[in-house]
């Protein structure tokens, strides 16, 4: 198992954001409804081997891509404070890949920060998601 798809099953490997999460390479697949699928990715920004975002395409089974979006680590984390000198402004989160061996640089993300990720993702796929017609409580009929 890769160490994208180690972090990718940390993220995604249960039924919060979309049921039976499929792994394959370094991706990760779900159903969102009978006709859109989910494919995830860690991608790079402008600098080779740093993995600093989550590109989270949506695909209808017949037609192919509906839309896609990059959500940057830096965005959704902000600048974070290591004890690391070098990096006294603090360091974007990414993974990075050094010959064969890939690993966050410098920080590694807390439970919040995957949370923070998910939560992200799921907001995202929620648009595409067909409205309840049922009233939730204390919603008011137009």
């Amino acid at each position: 198992m890769t160490k994208f798809e180690q972090e990718l099953r940390r993220m995604f490997d249960h039924d919060a954001v979309f049921p039976k999460t499929k792994f394959a390479g370094n991706a990760c697949y779900g159903r969102l409804t009978d006709q859109i699928r989910v494919k995830i990715h860690f991608q790079t920004g402008m600098v080779a081997d740093h993995y600093d975002r989550l590109k989270v395409t949506l695909l209808n089974r017949n037609e192919g891509v509906i839309d896609t979006v990059a959500l940057k680590f830096q965005d959704l984390l902000g600048m974070k404070k290591v004890s690391n000198p070098n990096f006294g402004e603090g360091i974007s989160p990414h993974l990075w890949r050094d010959g064969n061996k890939v690993d966050w640089y410098v920080y590694h993300p807390t439970e919040t920060d995957y949370r923070a990720l998910t939560d992200a993702v799921k907001t995202y796929l929620e648009v595409f998601l067909e409205p309840s017609e049922e009233l939730q409580p204390g919603q008011k009929m137009c």
